[in-house]
């Protein structure tokens, strides 16, 4: 047995290793339709889409726990929407009503990272330099807030 082939040399061209020498598979994922219908921004980062026909098992939200994390995951739903809607874009340019909706959601994600980093400081490197000092290494760090302080 000490001449046998490492698995990968004996299957050949268009054929994997697992399960021994199957034949290799394409990935057909369908095409999106203009003017899909989408989810409100949580039930998007819920589902892991913005769009339900391409709603696919998705399971690891979080729960907020605290004004900090609620206000985090307010931003992380919008960035989620914001980046699915710039997919679609890549692929349906003329799509004025979703570059319309990614315009607001863009808006509505700015606004929100001003309102939170007012409140408890920045959450990027770059947020810092809207302030009077560099507070970027000051604590709490945002995934280190707990309501009442620092951990």
């Amino acid at each position: 047995m000490e001449n046998e082939m490492p698995p990968a040399q004996q299957c050949g061209d268009g054929h994997g290793t697992l399960p021994e020498c199957a034949p290799l598979s394409v990935p057909f994922v369908p095409f999106q339709q203009t003017g899909s219908k989408r989810f409100e921004t949580n039930m998007a980062l819920n589902h892991g889409t913005l769009f339900p026909g391409l709603d696919l098992p998705f399971r690891s939200k979080a729960e907020p726990t605290n004004a900090v994390q609620s206000a985090l995951n307010e931003l992380q739903a919008l960035e989620f929407v914001i980046v699915e809607l710039g997919l679609y874009l890549d692929t349906h340019q003329n799509d004025t009503e979703a570059f319309a909706l990614f315009r607001q959601y863009v808006d509505m994600e700015s606004q929100a990272r001003k309102a939170y980093t007012a409140r408890f400081g920045p959450l990027r490197q770059t947020d810092a330099a809207d302030g009077r000092t560099y507070t970027w290494l000051k604590e709490p760090w945002p995934w280190n807030f707990q309501e009442g302080g620092a951990k």
